[in-house]
C-alpha cells in the first residue's frame, strides 16, 4: 500500500514510530523531520490530501500535537475522510464503515507503541462496502459537492 505521512513540528515526535509501523509499505514522506521550525498542520493536511486526490497515495497518516487540528484541516479537502483516532477500534472501524483514508494522531496524546498499534489497525482494515455504508458515503459526497458549489444546493433548486 502507498501511504503518505506528514508531521507538523509537534507531530514529529512520533515520526520514528510511524515510519517503523509502515516499514513494509511504500511510504511517501512529506516531512517534517524536526521540531526546530514551526510547521502548520493545515499545510501538511493539504499535502497528504492532495497525495491521495492525485492517486499518489492510497491512505495517509497525519500527526500533529493532538490530532484534532490535522483532522479538521484534512476533512476540508474533497474526497478526504480523516479522523483522529486514539483507540484501535476507531482506527479500523473508521475504514471498515466510513472508508476513512487519513489517520490523524496526536503526538502528545499517544506514545510510540500505541501509535504503531493504531497504524497497524488502520492499514490492515478494508472498507466493508455494505449497502448502508455506501449510501452514507454517497450522502457525504453529495454534501461535499454542494459545499464546493459543484451542484445546486436544495435552496437553489
Amino acid at each position: 500500500m502507498k501511504v503518505a505521512v506528514a508531521f507538523d513540528h509537534r507531530g514529529v515526535h512520533l515520526r520514528e514510530a510511524v515510519l517503523e509501523a509502515l516499514s513494509e509499505h511504500h511510504v511517501i514522506d512529506l516531512g517534517t523531520d524536526t521540531d526546530a521550525v514551526r510547521i502548520d498542520y493545515p499545510d501538511k493536511a493539504r499535502e497528504v490530501g492532495e497525495a491521495i486526490q492525485r492517486g499518489n497515495a492510497d491512505r495517509a497518516v497525519l500527526v500533529c500535537g493532538s490530532g484534532v487540528g490535522a483532522s479538521v484541516a484534512a476533512c476540508k479537502l474533497t474526497g478526504i475522510r480523516a479522523s483522529v483516532c486514539h483507540d484501535t477500534y476507531s482506527a479500523h472501524q473508521g475504514v471498515e464503515h466510513d472508508d476513512m483514508n487519513v489517520l490523524c494522531l496526536g503526538s502528545e496524546i499517544v506514545g510510540p507503541s500505541v501509535a504503531r498499534e493504531l497504524i497497524e489497525a488502520f492499514i490492515a482494515a478494508r472498507f466493508d462496502g455494505g449497502a448502508r455504508y455506501v449510501a452514507r458515503l454517497e450522502k457525504v459526497a453529495a454534501m461535499e459537492r454542494e459545499m464546493h458549489g459543484e451542484i445546486e444546493t436544495s435552496e437553489a433548486r
